[in-house]
């Protein structure tokens, strides 16, 4: 998706924006570290026996290291950038599944809740900064917005997948069609129907989130749940060689 709000004209400024422009490979690398976030979660704290606690108190202080890293940066660092989201990926599943597993929340309640939050991060963002353009991030502050909303998203892209999938009963080849056509629509209303490019982007985003997991369960998970049976580690391993290649290249480019 690019336009004027998604491309920038100036290239003093592009140089210092800190994340990168919504090209085809953004959109695969995303898609692929949030298949990844959902079967890595599974992977340590099932596989490898860590528990959801030990898990989510391990990948929240590597999410925090990888984000002084990509706070550190002035301008758009692939390796920082990615290493950041996968890891936020990753958190964020796991945020959802301690709600919902440790805690007992309903995930229709979650998904209320975590829609409240981005939306009220979106409208202190806006209030503070009067942008949500992605091309605009060159100030801590806004991205800290940037990254706040992004872990909302995880969050809420999670439980609204596993309350489709899990608690409404679609399964997850279901809830991936479901979302694939969402995207598409949005897609669709973008190019052809003039659906503002800014809100094109962040529905995109939240919605991959749940299309990302319903792949990565219906790959990984055994054949009487409804998926392949390919395993946790198998499909994690290759998730991240997908994104590894894709960011080894788009850094090349870069």
């Amino acid at each position: 998706m690019t336009d004027a709000t998604f491309s920038h004209t100036d290239p003093a400024a592009a140089a210092v924006n800190r994340v990168p422009q919504a090209t085809p490979g953004f959109w695969l690398i995303k898609l692929t570290a949030v298949t990844m976030g959902e079967t890595a979660a599974d992977f340590l704290a099932v596989n490898l026996g860590l528990g959801l606690g030990a898990t989510t108190v391990l990948m929240t202080a590597v999410l925090a290291a990888a984000m002084v890293w990509q706070f550190r940066q002035r301008a758009y660092v692939p390796l920082a950038y990615w290493t950041a989201v996968v890891l936020i990926s990753v958190v964020g599943t796991l945020i959802t599944d301690n709600m919902t597993d440790a805690l007992g929340i309903p995930l229709l309640y979650s998904t209320i809740g975590f829609t409240l939050a981005l939306a009220a991060t979106f409208a202190l963002w806006f209030a503070s900064e009067r942008t949500l353009s992605i091309h605009e991030v060159f100030t801590f502050r806004r991205e800290a917005f940037y990254w706040l909303a992004i872990l909302f998203t995880f969050a809420l892209g999670t439980a609204v997948g596993d309350l489709i999938s899990e608690a409404f009963g679609v399964g997850f080849a279901g809830t991936g069609t479901l979302f694939g056509l969402i995207i598409a629509s949005l897609a669709l209303g973008y190019f052809a129907l003039g659906l503002d490019a800014m809100w094109a982007f962040w529905l995109c985003y939240i919605f991959t989130r749940p299309l990302g997991a319903s792949i990565g369960d219906f790959l990984s998970q055994p054949a009487e749940f409804g998926g392949m049976g390919l395993g946790t580690t198998v499909t994690s391993l290759v998730f991240l060689a997908i994104i590894g290649a894709t960011v080894v290249t788009m850094s090349r480019r870069a």
